[in-house]
């Protein structure tokens, strides 16, 4: 398939192209003799029909820039669960993506072999069975559809989109350009109540849930920056933006008072100084390993040291720091082990298939126990998810769906250090090296919140995975590409 429209326009292409220009022609017409707001969103309806038909990748990188900006309308007076332009935007894609695939006879069998497009694949396939066999049928349904959405704009079409490797950079640019601007309208809510922890938590609303997913994003993008400010064959003018940007982006996680995101950016600078010293890959994941062993073998000493301490959230950085460890009276650290204990409850009922994909909110309350509730749990469970990406799949997936998350990270990282091994020196190696700390940060933010059941973390989620899969089959073997080639 050498696009994915050059088909389709040669066979339907011209008939298409005069029928919907004369749409989009008339509509334009009707708008400024009735003066109807009406026929002008039309008007961008049509266009919009006009991309998705001729310039799909365009689309596709659109969605990519509207998703920060997009509003989240569960968060306003309308009280609806969808994203607005981007959750449309993306269903359209879906349907076009794989009405054209399929009409071509598959996915492009280069991709369909890489190991992680076949975790994904069985993933998507494993998350339709439990939906069949769900407790909530309906509530099922929703959540596999979006996660199909997600998942098709934003790891199979942008796996064609960077067989281009400039398509990458812009990716990366074209969703930071609109968080920036969701950072600036954090901040500016932030000022205006006094740079208090209480209005960080919700100064990003209604563009984003709330702190953590917002915090979560930040991070994602910070070693990719750092890894555009580290590439020498970068121009002057892009090593100093991105230093800029970078700043920016460190004052607003620092004022974000997350604490997961805090977590997640050590987690990868650890990993980064395993890259500076060179350790071994079997030995860095002997000593995954081996901390895993050690606290599944200690976890109840653990838990009562950490019952000692009694640091709360606050806005004295210190403190919120120590926090991290609390669970005698951190109301928030105390609600995420009841949710992860609700979880594995539910898993130990239903071990196989789970209670479908989700619906862990909807079950967890009779799942809690009274002595591990916090002052912020409800009789009902209505107020959130599973609080990680690995807990809530299990509950609602059973132990394959777990399984599968795991797989797909363990070997996206495996990946990223085979391309890092065989790419030569320079801009190879450091765009690889900025993806995979950017998604380690999530990664680990992952054992804490879960939030690739929304548009906000799933489009940088997998488009980065998408971006270290498609260098590994189209780019990691070649030999350096002109400048000309790079350049976004």
């Amino acid at each position: 398939m050498q696009s994915l429209q050059d088909t389709f326009f040669e066979q339907r292409g011209k008939k298409l192209f005069f029928l919907i220009t004369g749409l989009f022609l008339t509509a334009g017409i009707i708008a400024i003799v009735k003066d109807q707001v009406f026929f002008l969103l039309v008007r961008v309806v049509i266009y919009i029909a006009m991309l998705a038909i001729f310039r799909m990748e365009l689309l596709a990188l659109f969605c990519a820039f509207v998703t920060p900006l997009s509003l989240n309308l569960n968060k306003t007076s309308l009280g609806i669960g969808i994203s607005l332009p981007a959750d449309p935007l993306m269903f359209g894609l879906f349907i076009l993506f794989w009405f054209k695939v399929l009409s071509d006879g598959g996915l492009d069998k280069k991709m369909l072999r890489h190991p992680v497009t076949i975790l994904i694949l069985l993933h998507m396939l494993w998350m339709l069975i439990t939906t069949l066999t769900s407790t909530m049928f309906v509530v099922s349904i929703k959540s596999t559809l979006a996660r199909f959405c997600y998942v098709t704009v934003s790891y199979f079409m942008m796996l064609y989109l960077f067989k281009a490797f400039k398509n990458i950079k812009r990716f990366v640019w074209f969703y930071l350009s609109t968080l920036l601007v969701v950072v600036a309208y954090t901040l500016y809510n932030h000022y205006l109540w006094g740079w208090t922890e209480e209005g960080a938590h919700i100064a990003m609303v209604p563009l984003y849930n709330d702190h953590t997913a917002y915090a979560a994003a930040i991070a994602l993008f910070i070693p990719v920056l750092i890894a555009f400010i580290a590439d020498k064959t970068n121009t002057i003018i892009t090593r100093g933006v991105s230093s800029v940007i970078l700043v920016y982006l460190i004052i607003a996680i620092i004022l974000s008072y997350t604490r997961a995101s805090w977590v997640g950016l050590l987690a990868a600078f650890v990993c980064w100084m395993a890259f500076v010293v060179r350790i071994k890959t079997a030995l860095v994941y002997g000593m995954v390993a081996a901390v895993a062993l050690l606290f599944i073998l200690f976890r109840s000493q653990l838990y009562m040291e950490l019952e000692k301490n009694d640091k709360t959230s606050s806005t004295d950085m210190q403190e919120h720091v120590q926090s991290i460890g609390n669970v005698s009276n951190d109301a928030s650290n105390i609600e995420r082990l009841n949710r992860w204990s609700s979880a594995l409850r539910m898993f130990a009922e239903k071990p196989v298939l789970g209670f479908g994909p989700g619906t862990f909110m909807f079950q967890y309350a009779a799942f809690q126990k009274y002595s591990e509730r916090s002052i912020i749990s409800t009789n009902f469970g209505e107020v959130g998810g599973s609080h990680s990406e690995y807990l809530g799949p299990l509950a609602e997936e059973g132990l394959l769906g777990s399984l599968f998350m795991v797989a797909i990270i363990a070997f996206t990282v495996i990946t990223a250090s085979n391309i890092y091994k065989r790419a030569p020196k320079g801009y190879m190696r450091s765009i690889t090296k900025g993806l995979l700390l950017g998604l380690i940060t999530y990664y680990v933010h992952g054992i804490l919140n879960y939030f690739l059941d929304t548009d906000k973390l799933s489009v940088p989620f997998w488009g980065f995975t998408a971006a270290l899969v498609a260098i590994d089959l189209f780019h990691s073997n070649r030999e350096e590409e002109t400048l000309a080639e790079r350049q976004s």
